[in-house]
This record gives structure tokens, sequence and C-alpha cells, in this order.
């Protein structure tokens, strides 16, 4: 039974009611993001070329099958909850002002720190691409201390490349320094 409430009602108020919802249940947006990230995994983990003398039960596909399987259980229960009317609160000690706009300057900086650091690492290496990374991710988080930054960076760099290279066994490309290291 419709009410005469509904019948004389604007297309830009409906407009605004979906609004309203969406606004009310705004963290359905990380269950779609977990639910993509959830896919994504299993995809690949799935159509992942596995050698065929691997013997057991545990193999390369068992990790990736489980954190994807568990993106997807966790995006519908946050799903479940959201819809029944479950909110996420702010955490008592966060010191974030909601009143203050964006930084977009440090999220650019960075962004654009990181993408130089990607594209030098082949061919300065990582000693190279890392101290830069650091020592620009400092300076972009608001460090202006030019005398001691490049050293902590640089130490910084050396240290991951020879913990990762080194003692892991994880191949970082050394750049111009890999003799010297």
């Amino acid at each position: 039974m419709t009410t005469r409430t509904e019948l004389t009602e604007e297309p830009g108020e409906a407009a605004a009611g979906r609004r309203s919802w969406l606004r009310e249940h705004s963290e359905l947006g990380v269950c779609v993001l977990l639910l993509a990230l959830g896919v994504l995994v299993l995809t690949d983990a799935l159509t992942m070329d596995v050698d065929i003398t691997q013997r057991g039960p545990v193999g390369p596909k068992t990790v990736p099958v489980v954190v994807g399987a568990g993106l997807l259980v966790i995006a519908a229960l946050l799903a479940v909850d959201v819809l029944r009317g479950g909110r996420g609160e702010a955490e008592g000690g966060e010191d974030v002002d909601l009143s203050e706009p964006a930084d977009w300057r440090t999220v650019l900086l960075l962004s654009g720190i990181f993408l130089g650091a990607a594209a030098l690492i082949e061919p300065a290496g990582f000693p190279v691409a890392g101290a830069l990374l650091f020592w620009g991710a400092a300076f972009a988080l608001g460090s202006r201390r030019v005398d001691r930054d490049p050293l902590i960076a640089a130490v910084l760099s050396l240290i991951t490349y020879v913990v990762f290279d080194k003692l892991l066994g994880v191949p970082l490309p050394g750049g111009p320094l890999m003799g010297v290291l």
C-alpha cells in the first residue's frame, strides 16, 4: 500500500535518500575492496604454475589460497555487520582532526618519491634507490636535517640491502655498487 508522501516524492529527494543511505553504509566500500583483493589473490593462486615434482599437501599455492579465502570470508562478514547496523568507531587516542583538509602536497611528494625509487632500482641499484627513497620520504614528511638525513638514509639502505641480498638470499639489484658490496 502506497502512502500519499510516497506518491508526491520528488526525484531529487530520492537521490538525496540514496546518498544518505550510502553515507551511512560507507563501510561497504571496505567490503568491496576486501572482496576484490580476495578474488585477485585466489585467481593468482589458483592459476599459479607449480612444478609437477612437488610433493606433499603444502605447496606454494596453500598460503595464498588460505589468505584469499580469508579475505572473502571477512568481506562477507563485514558486509553483513554493516547492513545490520554495525558502525566502525574511531579509536579514542586518534589525534586526527577530520575538519582539516588533506595534505595533498605530502601525498603527491611521497607518491613521486616512491615512483622515482621504483624507476631507479634497476639502473642505479637498490642501495642508491633505497637511500633516495628513505631520504625523500623523510623530507616529504617534514624532516629538514640535510646534514643527518642523507647519511641515515644511506646506512639504512645498505643495511636493508645486505640483510635481504646476503643474509636472506633475496636477490636485489646492486647497480654500480655491485662489485663494491
